[in-house]
């Protein structure tokens, strides 16, 4: 991976998402972080780290498993309580309820009732919140006063069998959201998908792609090879849409394989897009204008370390992820692996909680991970070998959302609440 293209496509996407969005470089405004790449600047590596964190505040807030979103002083937690789905503005120092919203929806069911409260990660950008409900509902408050601007429910009674999971993003004051999914959520049934883009100020819809069924991943924005672009990776395949008019302009074949799920969002670092499944490995491809199309140049392929549940992040030009079977691993730039390693057991016994699950996070000079049964590690990002520095015990389990780690503070939605945490 050529690394002034990768160093060049990192700023431009950096500058292109916080100007458009007027974002503090410690905000976690959307899923993935600022830029949907899992990075985040301003944190200061410590010399000799803490035994244990110091607990700020801890908040009850409902059932789900989204990351929250930190703007500025205000944290935005998407739950569910009771019969209803909740957005909360919470004063981020305190934990106090600054405003909140509910609306009646049903939970997941079925083999996903273990999850009923929402999946997709709340959307901050231009003064506004985005949700998506685990049946579908997308939703735009004022991120300052809570007032509901506008709600679409067209896609009501449609969700991949394991219940809505993908976070919109937006860009240039449109919100793309992957809509829709089989009828009831049954395998089998009709499918009526579509990746959308409606006016963040209006909620008109200015296009719509059909081309293939929506599943658990979210979206991801490719910024050159002489445009911009949706990069979504779908239930068979993994598309490039034209921003401008919701063409397609670039496929690649990527079902799931049997026991297996498209979950994992598309990384991209400038023209590269690099994807993950269960069974499948990891795979790199340039995308390059080729008349009024995209193609792409297979830049490696590594088949030994694939993922299913969580999304590897980049540190320069290094893979790091977590296979279904828990092994974290590290890829080179050329697509190597560099190694792999079981993950840590947690306290009491057992790994990371359930197979595959665990959130990566690049701090800089340290990676962090947090494991599904409450432990968050930070390690090296090398790849000479999985070094461990710290690690800590943050929830009693179901922490399944991102740590979202700003200066010295995490947030860490467990299965029920909130609590900021403090690296001191």
């Amino acid at each position: 991976m050529n690394s002034a293209l990768r160093t060049a496509g990192m700023v431009v996407g950096c500058v292109m998402l916080l100007s458009a969005n007027s974002l503090s470089a410690q905000d976690w405004p959307q899923w993935r972080g600022p830029n949907r790449d899992a990075k985040v600047t301003g944190f200061k590596v410590l010399e000799n780290w803490p035994k244990e964190l110091t607990q700020k505040w801890k908040v009850p807030v409902g059932d789900g498993v989204a990351t929250p979103a930190l703007v500025g002083d205000k944290l935005y937690a998407f739950t569910r309580q009771g019969g209803d789905e909740v957005l909360r503005c919470l004063n981020a120092a305190d934990g106090k309820e600054i405003w909140s919203d509910k609306y009646e929806a049903g939970g997941a069911t079925g083999p996903a009732a273990s999850f009923p409260g929402p999946r997709s990660s709340p959307t901050v950008a231009d003064g506004k919140v985005i949700v998506l409900g685990v049946r579908g509902t997308l939703s735009c408050y004022d991120a300052a006063s809570g007032k509901l601007l506008w709600r679409k429910e067209e896609f009501k009674g449609y969700w991949p069998p394991f219940f809505t999971s993908s976070s919109p993003i937006v860009v240039d004051g449109l919100c793309i959201a992957e809509m829709g999914g089989k009828e009831n959520g049954n395998m089998r049934g009709k499918d009526n998908s579509a990746i959308v883009a409606y006016d963040l100020a209006t909620g008109n819809e200015k296009w719509k792609w059909t081309g293939d069924g929506t599943v658990y991943s979210s979206p991801s924005l490719l910024t050159s090879a002489g445009g911009k672009f949706i990069i979504a990776e779908l239930e068979k395949s993994i598309v490039a849409i034209n921003m401008a008019d919701g063409k397609q302009l670039w496929e690649t074949p990527f079902p799931a394989e049997r026991m297996a799920y498209n979950a994992a969002t598309p990384m991209v670092e400038g023209q590269t897009v690099i994807f993950s499944g269960k069974g499948r490995g990891t795979k790199a491809v340039k995308l390059e204008k080729e008349g009024d199309k995209l193609a792409a140049k297979e830049q490696w392929t590594n088949k030994d370390n694939g993922v299913q549940f969580n999304t590897p992040v980049i540190k320069d030009g290094l893979v790091f992820g977590l296979t279904d079977t828990n092994n974290l691993f590290c890829i080179t730039a050329d697509g190597k692996t560099a190694w792999t390693a079981p993950a840590p057991k947690a306290a009491g016994g057992g790994r990371m909680g359930r197979d595959g699950y665990g959130s990566i996070v690049d701090a800089g000079s340290v990676l962090f991970a947090l494991t599904p049964a409450g432990k968050l590690i930070v390690f090296q990002p090398t790849d000479k070998e999985y070094k461990e520095i710290a690690s800590y015990k943050v929830a009693e389990g179901g922490t399944y959302a991102y740590p979202v780690i700003s200066g010295n503070r995490s947030f860490i939605k467990d299965k029920d609440s909130v609590t900021l945490w403090t690296i001191e």
